[in-house]
């Protein structure tokens, strides 16, 4: 296969628009069909670890995120109590990953993205179904309400419930059921100051962490049936999950509306695909490798897949080789994680929070160890300053 002339990108999310970026600095002419009659993301903020702030630097937009963003890592590990297991700074993480550990609204990152790509490239309200895969001497098409479009490459960034990824691997049973639902909230909480911080309960955990324009991201995780929803309102369900925790989560309890609460539940993909890509159409994030969020590397990892995607483009099998045993590897890193951040137990939790107090005490703490073999990810360009573009890097 030579390198691909066009490529159309199912999904606008981070992992979407980062690879029509990235091949779109390789030359490539790109189309990114939005289902969604916006980009407007659904979510609230996103944690950016050193890998994948390289990843941005090799588009040109590391920089630039640094700016934007808050750094996180001063904090730590707390009880419901507040007392803290153990304590981490921004400055040790950076020192330990080569970079900092950032925080933004995903809308943010979203924009930012958006802004690089030409003003035709991307069509929201526009969704698309993979009609065929393409192969040797065969184009990809992909069909939509206005009509075939052929492609070079397929990019199938459309999600957990990936379309691509059930047309490409048909008898693959799909995401899970992780468990545990998440709600989340980016909110002004007036007078409110606190050190960044992940709480461990019982089934329970929250976390707190201020952004770089003063409002606050948090959020909460508990153990819970699939599909469930609050009597009344979700605020009132956090209210009772996490009302009588420590400082200064009553504060942004009491901050947030009802209609500011985000829920959603957690799926992951427990059986691993067999390849990343099919004749002349590939997956990346969430279609590729859902995870839990317990390690914050689902949107990091759609990130890094982004930018090998694009340097191996003229070759699919490269691409899989390259992101299929790493992926699956975290994957499986933040379903062990949740259990452990979740564990409902008492003898069990009473085991892990001396084992986190002592190995925080004898070594960097479990936050940061965490991150091992993770955030010290490099692309295989050559990272750059964001607007710089350096020789032989297309």
């Amino acid at each position: 296969m030579t390198q691909p002339g066009h490529a159309v990108v199912i999904g606008g999310g981070i992992g979407g628009l980062t690879a029509a970026v990235a091949l779109h600095r390789r030359g490539l002419r790109v189309t990114v069909l939005e289902r969604a009659r916006s980009l407007e993301p659904v979510g609230a903020a996103i944690s950016l670890a050193p890998n994948s702030l390289r990843a941005l630097d090799v588009i040109g937009l590391g920089d630039e995120i640094r700016d934007l963003a808050a750094w996180s890592g001063d904090g730590g590990l707390r009880a419901p109590s507040g007392r803290w297991f153990s304590r981490s700074s921004a400055e040790a993480a950076a020192e330990r990953f080569g970079g900092p550990l950032v925080l933004l609204p995903r809308a943010t990152l979203i924009e930012r993205l958006a802004a690089l790509l030409p003003g035709d490239a991307v069509r929201t309200d526009a969704a698309a179904v993979l009609a065929d895969s393409g192969g040797p001497g065969r184009a990809a098409r992909v069909t939509t309400a206005d009509g075939d479009l052929e492609a070079d490459l397929v990019v199938g960034a459309d999600g957990v419930r990936s379309a691509v990824r059930g047309a490409l691997f048909p008898g693959h049973p799909g995401p899970v059921y992780s468990g545990f639902t998440t709600w989340r909230v980016v909110i002004p909480v007036p007078g409110a100051r606190f050190d960044s911080h992940e709480t461990w309960g019982r089934g329970r955990l929250w976390g707190t962490h201020p952004l770089k324009d003063g409002r606050v991201y948090a959020y909460g995780a508990a153990l819970t049936p699939a599909g469930g929803r609050a009597p009344d309102d979700e605020k009132s369900e956090l209210l009772r999950h996490f009302g009588d925790w420590h400082d200064p989560i009553p504060a942004v309890l009491a901050a947030a509306r009802p209609d500011d609460v985000l829920r959603h539940d957690v799926h992951h993909i427990a059986q691993p695909l067999p390849a990343y890509h099919h004749g002349r159409a590939a997956l990346l994030g969430d279609a590729a490798h859902a995870m839990p969020p317990s390690l914050g590397q689902g949107g990091n990892q759609a990130i890094e897949d982004a930018v090998v995607l694009a340097h191996h483009c003229d070759d699919l099998a490269a691409y899989t080789a390259a992101r299929l045993p790493r992926t699956t590897a975290i994957a499986r890193q933040a379903v062990r994680a949740a259990r452990l951040s979740l564990m409902s137990s008492r003898a069990g939790i009473a085991v892990r929070d001396t084992a986190v107090a002592a190995l925080s005490k004898a070594g960097p703490a479990l936050f940061l160890r965490s991150f091992d073999g993770i955030a010290d990810w490099a692309p295989p360009q050559r990272p750059y300053a964001s607007g710089q573009t350096p020789a032989g890097n297309r």
